[in-house]
C-alpha cells in the first residue's frame, strides 16, 4: 500500500485563488482593500524568509502588505507602542507579530496587546478563549490548514478518532479543539505519554505536532490512517541539510491511507490561512458578509 500524498501546495494554490477572488468582490463591491502588517523584529534569516513569503502571497491576493521592522535590540515597550499604533489604524485589518521574538521580550504580553478582531494568527487570550467556547474568532493558522487538508481525504471527520502529539499553544491545544468541533473524538497526546505507539495506533486521523524529527515511526500507524504531519525539522543526513517531519514518511506511506509531506504539506496552508483570516477580519471589522472561503 502507497498513501495518498496529501498536496499542501495545491490546496493552498486553490485556497488562495478563492481569497483573490473574495478581495476583488470586496473591492469592487465595498471599495475595501484588506491589509495586512507584519512587524519583525531582530534580523532571525528563517523569519525573514516567512515574512517575504507572507507577503508576496498577500499582494498577490490582491491584498495590501506593510512590514514594520525593528532591530534586535529594540524593547519590549517599544514593540508594544507599535501594536497599539496599528491597533488605532483604521487602514489596518491585520496584525500579525513574527515569532520567536528576541529572549529579552516576553512574546506573550506583545502578541496580547493586539486587537482580537485584527490578530490574524489567532493567539490572543480572548481568541484562544473564543475557540474553547465555540464562540466567533479568528482561529490559528497552522492547525486551521490542518483541518482543511484532512477534509480533503473525508469530507466529515464526524466520529473519526482523532491523535494529536503536541500540546503547545501554538498548534497542539487549538487543533485538538478544532477536531471536537468536527465532531472527532480527540486524544491529546505528547513526548510523555505512556504506550505512546499505541495510543497513534489507535488513530484515524494522527496529527503530528511535537517537534521532534521522525518521532512518529511507521509501526505506529492504524492501516489507512490520515497522517497530517506538522513538523519542520532541520536535520544534516548524509553531509546533507535537509527538512524532515515528526514522521518517518518513507516508513509512514506504506501504511497510511493518506499522508502530507514535510516539506510541500502544512506549511503552504499555514500562509493562505493566514491570508483567509486576513480577509474575514476585514470584513467582520467593517460589519460586512465574510465571504465563503
Amino acid at each position: 500500500m502507497t498513501a495518498e500524498l496529501i498536496d499542501g501546495k495545491a490546496i493552498a494554490a486553490k485556497l488562495r485563488e478563492t481569497i483573490a477572488g473574495a478581495v476583488g468582490l470586496m473591492k469592487t463591491d465595498n471599495d475595501v482593500q484588506p491589509t495586512l502588517v507584519v512587524v519583525l523584529v531582530g534580523e532571525d534569516p528563517a523569519s525573514q524568509v516567512y515574512v517575504r513569503n507572507k507577503g508576496i502571497a498577500t499582494e498577490k491576493a490582491g491584498m495590501r502588505s506593510i512590514e514594520h521592522r525593528l532591530p534586535e535590540d529594540a524593547g519590549e515597550v517599544q514593540v508594544i507602542e507599535l501594536v497599539r499604533r496599528l491597533n488605532a489604524d483604521d487602514e489596518v485589518d491585520g496584525i500579525l507579530v513574527q515569532l520567536p521574538l528576541p529572549d529579552h521580550i516576553d512574546s506573550s504580553r506583545v502578541i496580547n496587546e493586539i486587537d482580537p478582531i485584527k490578530d490574524v494568527d489567532g493567539l490572543t487570550e480572548v481568541n484562544a478563549g473564543r475557540l474553547i467556547l465555540g464562540k466567533e474568532g479568528l482561529v490559528p493558522c497552522t492547525p486551521q490548514g490542518s483541518i482543511i487538508m484532512a477534509k480533503t481525504v473525508r469530507e466529515s471527520l464526524s466520529g473519526l478518532h482523532a491523535v494529536v502529539v503536541g500540546r503547545s499553544i501554538l498548534v497542539g491545544k487549538p487543533l485538538a479543539m478544532l477536531l471536537l468541533n468536527e465532531n472527532c473524538t480527540v486524544t491529546m497526546a505528547h513526548s510523555r505519554t505512556k504506550n505512546l505507539a499505541s495510543v497513534c495506533r489507535s488513530a484515524d486521523i494522527l496529527c503530528a505536532a511535537v517537534g521532534r524529527p521522525r518521532m512518529i515511526e511507521g509501526g505506529w500507524l492504524k492501516e489507512g490512517a490520515t497522517v497530517i504531519d506538522v513538523g519542520i525539522n532541520r536535520i544534516e543526513e548524509n553531509g546533507k541539510k535537509r527538512l524532515v517531519g515528526d514522521v518517518d514518511f518513507e516508513a509512514a506511506k506504506l501504511r497510511a491511507g493518506a499522508i502530507t509531506p514535510v516539506p510541500g504539506g502544512v506549511g503552504p496552508m499555514t500562509i493562505a490561512c493566514l491570508l483567509r483570516n486576513t480577509v474575514i477580519a476585514a470584513a467582520r471589522r467593517r460589519g460586512l458578509a465574510v465571504p465563503a472561503i
